[in-house]
């Protein structure tokens, strides 16, 4: 089913554009939070979540893609539950991501923080749209899917070691750019 209909389902409140989201992008949904999660039930959990976000979403919001709108909600949740059950020390299935970034990307907690992180996104954005396609794919299914990266390295067709070696220059270039941006690491 388009996109398109699925919205108009959830315009009409048609409980069945639950249930085309779901054969649609339900795949893609579990495996994003799965990635973050590690853990089977939690990743089902957060896009049973997800749909009922996007429920209470759709109207007033209208995505214009759905499938990135669907991906970046299931990110946030899991995100969401991968820090609380971090605090009791139940998963490490974002850890590595995040020591792989943490040379690049400040941490922060205050309202000039937050203002800050969006002008780090902005600039990583920008940043994103220098890279080959290749290396925005590797980059990009790597750091915000949360895919391991032998799954990333033989989508793309790479070696897992080529991949490595390309996420690493990638990170370096990324904390490059930063810097002459004037982003204190």
């Amino acid at each position: 089913m388009e996109d398109s209909k699925i919205i108009e389902l959830y315009l009409e409140r048609d409980e069945r554009a639950i249930s085309e989201t779901d054969r649609k992008y339900g795949a893609l949904c579990h495996t994003i939070a799965l990635h973050i999660l590690s853990d089977e039930q939690d990743a089902q959990e957060c896009v049973n979540d997800t749909y009922h976000r996007v429920w209470k979403s759709i109207p007033p919001q209208m995505p214009d893609n759905l499938k990135c709108w669907l991906g970046r909600i299931v990110r946030n949740i899991a995100l969401d539950l991968w820090r609380k059950n971090h605090r009791q020390k139940r998963y490490n299935g974002m850890e590595l991501i995040l020591e792989e970034m943490e040379e690049c990307i400040p941490a922060g907690s205050t309202v000039e923080d937050r203002l800050e992180e969006l002008e780090l996104g902005r600039l990583i954005s920008e940043w994103l749209r220098t890279l080959s396609p290749v290396d925005r794919v590797l980059f990009i299914k790597r750091y915000w899917n949360g895919e391991p990266v032998k799954d990333v390295a033989k989508n793309l067709r790479i070696s897992a070691n080529k991949a490595a070696g390309r996420l690493y220059r990638l990170r370096n270039s990324l904390k490059e750019y930063l810097e002459r941006e004037g982003v204190s690491l």
